[in-house]
């Protein structure tokens, strides 16, 4: 096998010129047959091109959901167990979001909530919940949210969190910075959790913890500005990345719930973590999220109720 390959200035010239209309195309990797065997070129990851045509297509999902939101009037809805519902508004959704994502991201995978899309191995998962507080939407009440997370080689590489009746999206990507509208974002200065606007979501399906997570509930009351609930993980996560909440936590969350919304914290400035401060909180069901200057003490109050 040669170390080097010698080519003539046409086969050179064809080659670049494949390059440049892969990269435009978005493309990970060019193939092409050479001596009877197909050879891969690796193309660098453009996240700004992918930034900007997955913002478009979530924003024009968002816009499917709005509209069918006023068709909806208690039709469609399924129950998928206690206080768990989804609605042909979340199906549709999540169908019009897979379908534009594999465009963006050919060959990729899925880890989606309604389960509409085949869920297979890639090097390039999208992780998708179309409608992040489907309570809220049957009933009309916001916030409810469009998330969209990207995870590249088991590692998450960007966030998009829609906030559908706000219009307002969050979103960061590998290498760049955090984002609102347009707008660069950043966690907030406050320096402890006395301080502090934080908020959680209510468990609805798994009970287990209410006791130790209603301490750290009363803990809270006690010792902060206040805790809100507002019915949609991904929304809170996007509030602590702006600064409108100082900090967050939430048991039972599923990676749909919580992976865009993480990333855009951590590009933001913020820290996120497991309540044992570790860094299984995408699979692992448990999350902390806050500001840097106050998050090791959050964490730690959080763990000492229900960490034991």
């Amino acid at each position: 096998m040669p170390k080097f390959l010698f080519v003539t200035p046409p086969l050179a010239s064809y080659l670049l010129h494949a390059v440049q209309i892969a990269q435009k195309s978005r493309y990970l990797f060019l193939k092409f047959y050479f001596c009877g065997h197909i050879q891969s070129i690796a193309l660098p990851m453009k996240f700004d091109i992918i930034a900007d045509q997955a913002i478009a297509l979530v924003r024009e999902t968002g816009e499917l959901v709005r509209r069918e939101r006023e068709k909806l009037l208690g039709r469609g809805i399924i129950s998928k167990g206690k206080n768990d519902f989804v609605t042909q508004v979340d199906k549709a959704a999540e169908e019009h979001l897979a379908k534009g994502l594999s465009q963006i991201l050919p060959g990729c995978g899925f880890i989606a909530e309604e389960g509409t899309v085949g869920q297979y191995p890639s090097e390039y998962v999208w992780i998708i919940d179309p409608i992040d507080g489907t309570t809220n939407f049957i009933h009309g009440a916001p916030p409810y949210s469009i998330s969209v997370g990207l995870m590249v080689k088991n590692a998450l590489a960007g966030g998009i969190v829609y906030e559908i009746t706000a219009d307002e999206c969050f979103y960061a990507f590998k290498g760049g910075k955090a984002y609102l509208n347009g707008g660069e974002i950043k966690v907030s200065s406050t320096p402890n959790v006395k301080d502090a606007l934080l908020a959680t979501g209510f468990p609805y399906t798994e009970f287990s913890r209410m006791e130790a997570y209603m301490q750290t509930m009363q803990y809270f009351f006690h010792n902060s500005h206040g805790v809100r609930r507002l019915g949609s993980a991904a929304a809170d996560l996007a509030y602590v990345a702006c600064g409108r909440y100082d900090g967050f936590y939430e048991y039972d969350l599923k990676p749909y719930d919580v992976a865009a919304g993480a990333f855009i914290i951590e590009a933001a400035g913020g820290r996120v973590t497991d309540f044992k401060g570790g860094n299984d909180f995408l699979f692992g069901k448990e999350i902390v999220a806050g500001n840097s200057l106050l998050f090791d003490e959050l964490q730690s109050v959080i763990g000492s109720f229900l960490n034991k």
